[in-house]
């Protein structure tokens, strides 16, 4: 079984948020179950090709005006890039100077998946498989017989576009014209095979008309061809017994490293040693996560009482606003603009808590690895959130965090009241804690899924041992 795997990130080479930490777990946990994976991204400023990287294609891809450039980048898993110096931005998405988009997303996401198209037909590939709009577009060029995977990771993404892109899409643009313009991810949801999300639940959700985002209706067409598979984590990568960037590496046996991280982190962020647990937030700083809800209480949570940790970026005005208000709770509330790996790392190992407030949640990434350093979640009741976090005053036996009631402000205040009487019942904590280390959030269950959803695309497959594209 072949699978060229279209995607916008992929970590190490690039990666701005879930995305690109899901397409480096599914592909590696892929090639453990035997499936050949070629991954194809853009070349980007900050990751473009050497000429002794680049492949000749037999036929040319025209890209932006220019021909593109393919190549492997080896000692990564052999990842295929597609460069096209003209549309090479330093960052995938966003203007680091404006906070905006870039003007021509749409230009240079619907060439490069021309150019991934005119790969896929050199390369003869079992089954296409291609992630959220960036990639979408790469089903127009394709021959109508050959398989293909959608993977939706966020439905608030969807790609528009000028209605006169449908023309240049080729004989199957048609498909993408959606509401007087074009949109890559419904011509995309119209076309695959078969459409994924990365939970069971948002799969449900995106079906309604108040999570589908005005594609409600196309995706409930889809039936049985859309489902849900939940994403994972690095489990090598997030191992508190082996983390590098822990003062005091511990288990689920020996949690009591978590004390000593406790007090690096406080001491590291200027934080006070006590009263109250400490609660921890990784995220993103946009209106899905819901972090302006926690600037609104944060004078409620101090007085709980809390001590809060935020690591994260986005919305300006939600950055000054968090600001503002650790410099009010100086010692109980810290803020570290940005995104740092090892002190996202030293948070979780810290924390008694982390606040996952979102508003929607395709599937979520931070509580599961709160969850595989004995941080006790509280979550919203949505999306992948639903399906990864038990409430533990719901269920004493099976409880691994803290659901909350409502997605608020009295929301947030009302969970982390639930959540600090569940850390200082120390008993009860513990057991708590295990259930929550002891889950497998690993890559292997994910990925046998997804092979045996390409198995059923392609049930006469046959095993592929040679290199998908041959190094220069």
């Amino acid at each position: 079984m072949h699978v060229l795997f279209a995607t916008a990130e992929i970590e190490p080479l690039v990666a701005t948020g879930g995305l690109g930490a899901a397409s480096a777990g599914l592909v590696g946990g892929l090639r453990r179950q035997g499936v050949l994976v070629t991954p194809v991204i853009p070349g980007y400023e900050s990751w473009a090709l050497t000429d002794e990287q680049v492949i000749p294609l037999d036929a040319p891809a025209w890209v932006g005006g220019a021909v593109a450039r393919v190549g492997v980048v080896d000692g990564l898993g052999d990842v295929a890039v597609i460069d096209s110096p003209s549309l090479r931005r330093p960052h995938p998405y966003v203007d680091p100077e404006t906070g905006s988009g870039w003007r021509d997303n749409d230009h240079r996401f619907f060439a490069w998946s021309a150019a991934v198209a005119a790969l896929a037909v050199r390369l003869q590939p079992d089954v296409v498989h291609v992630n959220d709009w960036h990639a979408a577009t790469v089903l127009a060029h394709l021959p109508e017989s050959t398989p293909t995977v959608l993977s939706i990771h966020n439905l608030a993404h969807q790609g528009w576009g000028d209605a006169g892109w449908a023309d240049a899409l080729g004989r199957r643009g048609g498909r993408f014209r959606w509401m007087g313009s074009v949109n890559a991810l419904a011509g995309a949801i119209s076309m695959a095979d078969r459409v994924v999300t990365v939970s069971p639940n948002y799969a449900a959700e995106i079906r309604t008309e108040r999570c589908g985002m005005g594609l409600d209706g196309l995706l409930s067409s889809r039936g049985s061809d859309l489902v849900g598979i939940l994403n994972g984590i690095d489990t090598g990568d997030w191992d508190p017994a082996r983390d590098p960037a822990l003062v005091a590496p511990y288990d689920a046996g020996t949690v009591a490293g978590k004390s000593d991280n406790q007090a690096a982190l406080c001491g590291e962020l200027g934080l006070d040693a006590g009263p109250g647990p400490l609660v921890v937030s990784v995220s993103r700083f946009d209106y899905q996560k819901g972090i302006d809800l926690i600037a609104e209480v944060s004078h409620l949570l101090v007085g709980v009482p809390v001590r809060l940790a935020l690591l994260g970026s986005g919305d300006r005005d939600t950055e000054e606003t968090m600001a503002r208000v650790a410099d009010m709770h100086r010692g109980r509330i810290a803020f570290r603009q940005g995104y740092d790996a090892a002190l996202a790392h030293r948070m979780f190992a810290a924390g008694d808590l982390a606040i996952i407030p979102s508003r929607f949640e395709p599937c979520g990434l931070t509580q599961m690895q709160a969850m595989r350093y004995g941080t006790l979640p509280i979550v919203s009741d949505v999306g992948g959130l639903r399906d990864t976090v038990i409430d533990a005053d719901s269920s004493s036996r099976a409880g691994t965090g803290i659901v909350m009631g409502e997605v608020s402000g009295a929301g947030i205040v009302d969970g982390v009241h639930r959540g600090a009487r569940l850390v200082t019942n120390k008993a009860r904590a513990a057991r708590v804690r295990a259930r929550a280390m002891g889950s497998d959030w690993s890559w292997d269950e994910p990925a046998k899924r997804y092979a045996s959803l390409y198995d059923g695309l392609v049930p006469t497959s046959e095993p592929v041992v040679e290199k998908a594209v041959e190094k220069p």
